[in-house]
């Protein structure tokens, strides 16, 4: 199944995330070089006007007018009867809400003004477009990158981190953003680069759920090229030269309570 198909809905992953100021108004400036999992949430839709959730991550889950795929398609002026398998855990830093609402307006065939996008969440506009991009500004400005597929592994420990407490509790807001991209061609050039990036958000997070340094830290012990923590966590993931390294990587951080998955991203 590809990412832009519709229906589906990828995990996102950050796989660098600058913090590079703050607005008046409070929001935070970012840039970030986003990609998408072949692993994600499932929608479906009929005629009506309701949600229903299904899989093994329901819990916590609103199926009333909390829930952005019922904001996305009100935006629009569309109803329907959605049925929303979860197949990711939340909150996760993964972009779960927001590429379900990406989903259902793709299912619908809905195109959102830019305006419309951003009002229903920061990464809702670059979850619209399903494919690696660099993300700036407050998640206003998305230009797609043609970056080969990277093979990985994302790790979910269970536990779940306040996307607010992790943006309070950083020590600056303002760090310097991607200097310049490379030649994106080379996937051993691509990861090397990847690698001397950074999460301004890692710290903060580590500090609420220490947790995540264990995760990072056994991720790092199975040789990845990169080991870095997506979004606001507390999922983290690993970079590997080939699909065959992150399987096995992927077999080794086999953990109870833990949600691991080996990845194709693009």
């Amino acid at each position: 199944m590809t990412t832009q198909e519709p229906g589906f809905a990828p995990a996102k992953v950050n796989l660098t995330l600058h913090v590079t100021g703050r607005r008046p108004d409070g929001y935070h400036l970012l840039d970030s070089l986003v990609v998408f999992a072949d692993v994600g949430d499932r929608l479906s839709v009929a005629p009506g006007d309701s949600l229903t959730v299904t899989g093994p991550f329901t819990t916590g889950v609103p199926t009333d007018d909390g829930n952005l795929v019922r904001r996305a398609l009100a935006v629009v002026g569309q109803s329907r009867a959605v049925t929303l398998e979860k197949n990711l855990p939340h909150p996760a830093g993964i972009g779960g809400g927001s590429s379900d609402a990406a989903a259902v307006l793709r299912l619908v065939g809905a195109a959102p003004t830019d305006d419309q996008a951003l009002a229903l969440g920061a990464d809702v506009p670059v979850c619209l477009r399903a494919r690696a991009a660099r993300m700036q500004g407050i998640g206003d400005r998305v230009t797609g990158l043609d970056l080969p597929p990277l093979h990985g592994v994302l790790v979910n420990p269970g536990v779940a981190v306040p996307t607010g407490a992790v943006f309070a509790g950083l020590s600056s807001t303002s760090h310097p953003g991607h200097v310049v991209f490379p030649d994106l061609s080379n996937t051993c050039d691509v990861l090397s680069w990847i690698a001397a990036q950074r999460n301004d958000l890692e710290a903060s997070a580590r500090a609420i759920a220490p947790v995540i340094g264990e995760v990072l830290d056994r991720i790092a012990a199975t040789g990845a090229s990169v080991s870095r923590m997506s979004g606001s966590g507390a999922t983290c993931f690993g970079l590997y030269p080939s699909e065959a390294r992150a399987a096995e990587a992927a077999s080794r951080l086999d953990h109870p309570g833990w949600w691991v998955r080996p990845v194709r991203l693009t």
